[in-house]
């Protein structure tokens, strides 16, 4: 198939190299902008384009980028991690319409990081595959798995879990998204919950004069336990302490050598 591809992070190149290693052609390609992009060397690198066929995601809904993604004549768009939503006119330009691969169960965690409210709210966790609308991971279902999230995930661990399933999924879906005969099913409207990015402010300060339950401070914790990002962090003297958790199952802690052991006195 001809495929205008949209992209970002560890995951937009997996699936970029996995359609590409399938033989499908990649027409056109959009990245994030600079300092908002992610894996773009490596996605430019997969794709084998010019710069004339690379786009600026923040642009495409110019009539200028219109034109010429047309004329590409592309039979599929496929989105992975794009944080942008598309106007009708591009949604309307494939043939076999745009699909997203989204790493939540949805309607559950629409938008931004769902491995990190998945935790923090409890709702259950997974990958999607599904058709593009106007709206924010609204459109039509093809294809859903759920990922188990165990007491011992943190943000990081949970966004890998999310990431090798939603890989998983997509090879398994893609023959018959190629072949146009995948399901179409519409999402449940009666639950399901959607996060911007900076709703991670509301949880990211923890307030010394607050009272937590344990529970739920554990989860803040861990569900922004995501090295190097900085994540929760609470305010002393003026300063920003930020805090991570170290966390394992009772019979994976590492056995200390007897040498190592402290003396006691």
């Amino acid at each position: 198939m001809r495929v205008f591809y949209l992209g970002n992070n560890r995951l937009g190149w997996q699936v970029l190299n996995w359609l590409k290693d399938e033989g499908e052609q990649i027409v056109a390609l959009a990245l994030h902008p600079e300092g908002r992009r992610k894996f773009a060397k490596r996605m430019i690198a997969a794709s084998g384009l010019t710069s004339e066929h690379i786009f600026d995601a923040s642009q495409l809904n110019r009539r200028s980028t219109l034109r010429a993604i047309a004329n590409l004549k592309p039979d599929i768009a496929v989105s992975v991690l794009l944080g942008y939503i598309l106007r009708p006119e591009l949604l309307d330009l494939p043939p076999a319409g745009c699909i997203n691969v989204h790493p939540a169960l949805l309607p559950y965690n629409a938008g931004a990081h769902p491995n990190v409210w998945s935790i923090v709210q409890g709702t259950p966790a997974g990958v999607t595959i599904h058709y593009m609308d106007e709206s924010i991971d609204t459109g039509d279902l093809i294809a859903q798995s759920p990922v188990p999230v165990e007491p011992v995930d943190t943000g990081e661990t949970l966004h890998h879990k999310l990431e090798r399933a939603a890989l998983a999924l997509f090879q398994q879906t893609w023959p018959s998204i190629r072949r146009q005969t995948a399901r179409r099913v519409a999402q449940p409207t009666a639950h399901g919950t959607c996060h911007r990015v900076d709703h991670l402010r509301q949880i990211d300060e923890i307030d010394l004069d607050r009272t937590y339950r344990a529970g739920e401070l554990i989860d803040i914790l861990r569900a922004r336990t995501f090295p190097p990002y900085p994540g929760a962090y609470f305010r002393l003297g003026g300063r920003k302490i930020h805090m991570r958790l170290d966390l394992c199952y009772e019979e994976d802690l590492p056995t200390p050598e007897t040498k190592d052991e402290p003396h006691e006195n």
